[in-house]
């Protein structure tokens, strides 16, 4: 919070440092050009051994009104087609809630499948269970494992010639709050003039939170590359009815962005000013 605060000093700075000159090279009958410009923020990863990727399935818990699995397979595949070089699989969207399950189960009953989909943890008295509801982010935590699972993904991987794999989990629950906020409010003087005052009312509100953690695999040899983590939550009023489905989507276009960000070089738009 403290860097976005300079961030935004910084930049309030400069919009008025830049004022200042404008104002001062208009004073001398200087022109002034705004110049489009582009500024490009290179990708986290270097995606270039891949010619696909497939977006395989997530860990989905906490509200039952969407199914945040399909939504976010389905979401992350049609940002992929339209705003990346790879090629996009089809495939059906993996139940990675039953596939956690099935492998911690035959973790416990000493099993071993042939391909690794046994995983031990280092507890000497056996596997630690996996909770059949995920109300919240404790319930997720012991689901991570799948995602160390090697053998199991670089099977994967061979049965879709060795593509990018996109995974992880999704966390999409209900919030509520409630205590002081501030509005802006329209007040009227005697001589009918507006103006506009901040105020602090008590207010209840709810809304969700949506907590998603991308998870990408080397298809070639089952191993994590990089993962990343995001929060974001919105609150409505409490009187006003907002479709679960609506808040989902409204929460991730925030987050594809940075998603996108992850695979391929984006472009931030701006202007500068030229004085002649």
């Amino acid at each position: 919070m403290t860097a976005w605060l300079s961030r935004r000093t910084n930049a309030r700075l400069a919009l008025a440092g830049l004022t200042i000159v404008c104002a001062a090279a208009a004073g001398c009958g200087a022109s002034i050009y705004e110049v489009p410009v582009e500024t490009p923020i290179p990708a986290k990863l270097d995606v270039s051994p891949f010619q696909r990727v497939l977006v395989a399935g997530f860990v989905a818990g906490g509200a039952d009104d969407i199914d945040t699995n399909q939504e976010t397979v389905r979401l992350l595949r049609s940002q992929l087609r339209s705003k990346s070089d790879l090629r996009v699989i089809d495939a059906d969207v993996m139940q990675l809630n039953e596939v956690a399950q099935e492998q911690n189960k035959a973790a416990v009953n000493d099993t071993s499948t042939g391909d690794g989909l046994s995983v031990k943890t280092s507890d000497s008295n056996g596997v630690t269970a996996l909770p059949q509801k995920i109300k919240d982010e404790k319930d997720l935590e012991p689901y991570d494992r799948l995602f160390a699972n090697t053998a199991y993904w670089k099977r994967i991987g061979e049965e879709y010639q060795n593509p990018l794999i996109v995974t992880g989990s999704v966390l999409f629950t209900p919030r509520s709050s409630s205590g002081l906020v501030t509005r802006e409010t329209e007040v009227y003087d005697g001589l009918g003039r507006r103006r506009v005052i901040p105020q602090r009312i008590y207010m209840e509100r709810k809304g969700f939170m949506l907590k998603p953690k991308f998870v990408f695999i080397d298809g070639r040899t089952g191993a994590t590359i990089y993962s990343e983590t995001r929060r974001e939550e919105v609150l409505y009023n409490a009187q006003q009815e907002t479709p679960a489905l609506s808040s989902y989507f409204e929460l991730m276009d925030r987050i594809v962005p940075d998603f996108l960000g992850a695979l391929s070089t984006q472009k931030i738009k701006g202007t500068r000013v030229l004085i002649k």
